[in-house]
């Protein structure tokens, strides 16, 4: 004699347990690599809608930048004449960091000439500060590490325990390790020799830098690519 199940019974509740499980399993998992995605554009947004044009890129036109859209502390990456530009909301925090460790850089006052390479202009005197900028609040700079020309990654916080004690803050390249700080200067030890390139770039207003420029309106010739 077969026995017989029926709708509701044992069997089903078991397998539509189970159903339920592998979805609940499916959900969490997608949710958790949305999550993680969503994570990594926002400590470092790479957004399409921000660069030139494919034209205006061969031209080596200005690249305009939306400063509103960058939250204090944040770093975007957008692009000029085929380079990725960095630019940076600095904190008052990470601000205070930029001074004080002088005698661990290579160039703490920028006046390597070596740094001018892949420049076809001078080394913008706006950038011959400590800060290495117009103004402190906003740093920019080609996001290229001056040794192989690999991408460093930002590790803004201070006394990050993965670098050191010592760590102001700022960039480490992920080929061969050189050290960055807050201002693109590049710390002793590093394989870069030098600071990280400054391109020209100016203000519009207060929401708006214009890379390419070294005064608004005003269109200059910056690192080739």
């Amino acid at each position: 004699m077969v026995e017989m199940t029926h709708p509701g019974g044992p069997a089903d509740d078991l397998e539509a347990s189970s159903v339920d499980d592998s979805r609940r399993k499916l959900l969490l998992g997608a949710t958790t690599l949305v999550g993680a995605v969503g994570v990594a554009f926002t400590a470092v947004p790479f957004v399409e809608s921000w660069f030139p044009s494919e034209s205006a890129r061969a031209l080596g036109l200005p690249t305009e930048v939306d400063l509103t859209k960058i939250e204090p502390g944040q770093m975007i990456i957008t692009v000029w004449r085929r380079n990725p530009i960095y630019v940076v909301h600095r904190t008052p925090e990470m601000i205070r960091e930029i001074p004080g460790h002088d005698n661990l850089l290579k160039d703490p006052n920028s006046e390597d000439p070596r740094a001018l390479a892949g420049l076809s202009a001078p080394l913008p005197d706006y950038c011959k500060n400590p800060d290495r900028s117009r103004v402190p609040e906003w740093f920019a700079c080609i996001g290229t590490c001056t040794h192989l020309g690999c991408l460093p990654k930002p590790f803004f916080d201070a006394h990050d325990p993965e670098i050191g004690a010592y760590w102001p803050g700022g960039w480490r390249c992920p080929c061969h390790g050189s050290r960055f700080d807050l201002a693109g200067r590049v710390f002793d030890g590093s394989p870069a020799s030098t600071n990280l390139n400054i391109m020209p770039y100016a203000f519009e207003g207060n929401t708006k830098l214009i890379v390419g420029v070294d005064h608004a309106g005003e269109t200059q010739t910056g690192a080739s690519g």
